[in-house]
């Protein structure tokens, strides 16, 4: 029989709604393949491409975006009135203002669908190789074409079905596209395999993705109204984190911040991550985005610093403050700051060896410490350890004016200058980047066992508002890190909800979250509208453009 084995060399955005003129596959006949590749080659080459969109989905500038900067989390202005313009997107996805001609809502858009193309292209290739891992990849790239499907639903309200790459996609929403995503999940978990780590689908990352689904069921049942969470998705919830929980596959971390370390791809919490390790030349841009252009973390390269990015919002930061008051929130949970600089506490440590020197972890606030550069080059003391100090603007030709993180961070000219707003360094510059900055080898998490715990928690809430067990899962949570915040002693929604955003901040779940528990509508810093079409993005004005040649086949959200 001959075998046809499709090397994707071009996938355009579109591809998954119809027949695409730019999409060109090289067939290989089995003669040419049978010289270069074997089955097994052929099979890993072609699950590869599945996974292959999720380091470009989820980029700074794409998923974290319109999962962050949507909310009231993060906030991106107009730095200094030159730097993050960007035609104003990052203000509009603030205000929800968005519009369909959004670069970044467009770019995710199209690495979703061209993920799923790919794993229906290895679908369709996957079962005409002998080859033992076909049957586990298939799984693999079938769930994935559900993961990818999840995402288009939560996201823009729809989901595309199709078999074939060449066939016109059905279009599915609200009840019918949940049961898809759904019973999709269901048929693959079976062939899963248990064991294959955080980077790929596994059964534990079904199960969590599972029970995403089933407590986001209501929003995406009416996306538009008032969610009805039904007991017995409630109660799939429960059982799909209790398989997680149970299988002894997965521990929570005790260090909080090596969950997001460079080398967490070991890191026993991970259930289901963007596989970024530096030998599958990983680009996670997380760790440089929210930090100066004058905090440079790797003093092995002189060129790798901040971006004067995003910074979270007042409003988040006073519920840290409000929750832990007259405490400083610092001193309390070890998940909102890290000190690893002893320079801040004792500025007399000014001399760091290279090994030693890592910047601090967490929300950075006040005035900040790290390597000074001057004329290109890093100052070194006497002994020749690494010189750390005060750091001031110099990249942004402000020489004396320090680098000094404020609360306060708006769209006024004060509040969006470049050392406006609390900074977050949660993901880990990598040491052994190509390029320092550019490069992370931190895996994004998607799925971890915290948020299995808390989903259970929440099912727990609104299934029977059983406040004690959603309280005993939670305190399971907050106990197992070193140096533990104290054990909750009550239990409801808006408690669950704070806990969240402590937990999962800069995770790109707030968004979801915020829908879920009815706050998207709510008023935060340089927020006002109230509008609930805002809940889901417009589609790309290029995909419906793309699909004129189909009269009524792709109609645009409400409110676009």
């Amino acid at each position: 029989m001959k075998k046809k084995i499709y090397s994707l060399l071009f996938l355009c955005s579109f591809a998954v709604l119809e027949g695409c003129t730019d999409l060109k596959e090289e067939i290989l006949d089995e003669t040419l393949s049978a010289a270069k590749l074997t089955d097994k080659q052929a099979a890993d080459g072609i699950i590869a491409p599945v996974y292959a969109r999720l380091p470009d989905i989820f980029l700074h500038t794409n998923y974290f975006a319109i999962q962050e900067i949507s909310t009231d989390e993060a906030i991106l202005p107009y730095r200094g009135g030159t730097d993050w313009g960007d035609n104003g997107i990052y203000i509009a996805m603030h205000q929800h203002t968005y519009q369909s001609t959004d670069p970044n809502i467009r770019n995710t858009w199209n690495f979703i669908l061209q993920g799923m193309s790919r794993a229906i292209t290895a679908m369709n290739t996957l079962p005409t190789l002998n080859d033992a891992n076909a049957k586990v990849y298939l799984a693999e790239a079938r769930g994935m074409r559900a993961y990818y499907s999840m995402l288009t639903l939560d996201l823009f309200g729809l989901v595309f079905v199709k078999e074939d790459i060449g066939e016109t996609s059905k279009i599915l929403r609200g009840e019918e596209a949940f049961q898809y995503v759904k019973n999709e999940f269901l048929a693959v978990e079976p062939n899963l395999d248990a064991t294959v780590g955080p980077g790929r689908l596994s059964k534990g990352a079904v199960w969590g993705l599972l029970a995403r689904l089933y407590l986001n069921a209501a929003v995406y049942r009416d996306v538009y109204g008032t969610p009805t969470f039904k007991a017995d998705e409630m109660d799939k919830v429960t059982e799909y984190c209790d398989k997680i929980i149970n299988s002894g596959t997965y521990k929570l971390s005790p260090d909080y911040f090596s969950i997001f370390g460079s080398d967490n791809h070991t890191n026993p919490e991970l259930i289901f991550a963007v596989d970024q390790r530096a030998e599958l030349n990983g680009h996670n841009r997380m760790a440089y985005f929210s930090l100066s252009g004058d905090q440079f973390p790797l003093p092995a390269y002189p060129n790798a610093n901040g971006t004067d990015g995003p910074a979270i919002t007042p409003d988040f930061y006073r519920t840290w403050v409000d929750q832990y008051a007259p405490k400083d929130p610092s001193a309390v949970d070890p998940r909102f700051y890290k000190q690893n600089l002893s320079a801040y506490s004792n500025p007399a440590d000014s001399c760091v060896a290279e090994a030693n020197f890592n910047i601090n972890r967490g929300i950075l606030r006040g005035q900040q410490y790290g390597l000074i550069r001057k004329n290109g080059v890093f100052l070194k003391c006497p002994d020749g350890k690494f010189k750390v100090g005060k750091l001031f603007n110099d990249t942004r030709n402000r020489p004396t004016v320090p680098v000094n993180f404020t609360e306060k961070v708006d769209f006024t000219t004060a509040g969006s200058d470049y050392s406006s707003g609390y900074r977050v360094e949660k993901y880990e510059f990598s040491k052994k980047s190509v390029s320092g900055r550019n490069f992370g080898e931190a895996d994004i998490v998607i799925v971890r066992l915290a948020d299995v715990y808390l989903m259970r928690a929440e099912a727990k809430l609104r299934k029977s508002n059983d406040a004690a067990g959603a309280l005993a899962d939670v305190n399971i949570v907050r106990a197992a890190r070193t140096t533990p915040p104290p054990a909750l002693t009550s239990m409801s929604l808006d408690i669950l909800f704070r806990e969240r955003g402590f937990e999962f901040y800069w995770e790109m779940l707030r968004r979801t979250d915020m829908i879920r528990f009815g706050k998207y509508e709510g008023t935060w810093t340089e927020k006002t509208n109230t509008d609930k079409l805002k809940r889901i993005f417009p589609i790309p004005q290029t995909a419906i453009d793309g699909a004129s040649n189909l009269p009524g086949y792709l109609k645009q959200n409400q409110g676009y």
